[in-house]
């Protein structure tokens, strides 16, 4: 399930279920977190039950406007993170970073400050490249909720963070967004697509020629997939709706 949104409207929504204390998970999601949910159905059944899932690649963008929805818009997850840091200063909400390396977090803590002075951070953790043990996730959970915040950003990547998500966000009680690659992009980590390769959906090759260790299957088999299954889909559903036309 891909969400019809944009910036003001998600990021509105956001807030407003922050300041209510409804529990609930926000998944940016591009064609990776599709594909995935492709593969694995247990992955799908979270992805569907998120409270919204914006479409945060421009394939998926392309995709509801060839469906009928020619107001489509982006709505990318780095980008969202900073939209929702602005208005959650407006809106007196704080929030909480959690994912990352211990430096990374740190450098995206000092950048988020000095992008937005008033912003409210009440607390951070960078989780081992390990599962925590009972006692590790205990004593993060009750960081988080003491912490005060509001809304936790999950940096963990697809599909650990939604995972992640789905686990604890009834017993964390808070708005928590999947924002992935954010945090190595803001902290400085790693270097963003220039926009003009990102408008014509090529950011994924930048991302690739900067890991191509760790990126290469990811793209090179999830997006033909995409796009063969894409198009079936578009087809099937232009046939059918042939067929009711004539039926009308």
């Amino acid at each position: 399930r891909i969400d019809l949104t944009d910036y003001s409207q998600a990021t509105h929504q956001i807030i407003q279920l922050a300041q209510k204390g409804i529990a609930g998970y926000i998944i940016p999601a591009n064609v990776h977190v599709v594909m995935t949910a492709y593969w694995q159905k247990n992955y799908q059944q979270i992805v569907n039950q998120a409270i919204l899932v914006t479409p945060d690649g421009m394939p998926l963008v392309w995709g509801l406007k060839l469906f009928g929805f020619p107001q489509a818009t982006r709505v990318y997850g780095p980008d969202l993170m900073l939209t929702i840091c602005q208005q959650a200063i407006q809106n007196d909400v704080s929030i909480y970073l959690y994912g990352g390396t211990v430096l990374g977090i740190q450098k995206l803590e000092e950048n988020l400050i000095n992008q937005f002075p008033a912003l409210k951070i009440a607390g951070r953790y960078s989780p081992p490249f390990r599962s925590l043990t009972t006692e590790e996730e205990k004593g993060v959970i009750a960081d988080i909720k003491s912490s005060g915040a509001s809304i936790v950003f999950v940096g963990l990547g697809c599909p650990k963070q939604e995972i992640w998500m789905f686990n604890h966000y009834k017993q964390l009680n808070r708005v928590l967004i999947g924002v992935g690659a954010a945090f190595s992009f803001h902290s400085g980590e790693v270097s963003q697509a220039p926009r003009w390769l990102m408008n014509v959906g090529l950011e994924w090759l930048y991302r690739l020629s900067m890991e191509p260790r760790r990126l290469w299957k990811r793209y090179i088999i999830n997006n033909p997939t995409f796009v063969a299954l894409f198009l079936w889909q578009l087809l099937t559903n232009r046939i059918l709706s042939k067929k009711i036309n004539n039926i009308k």
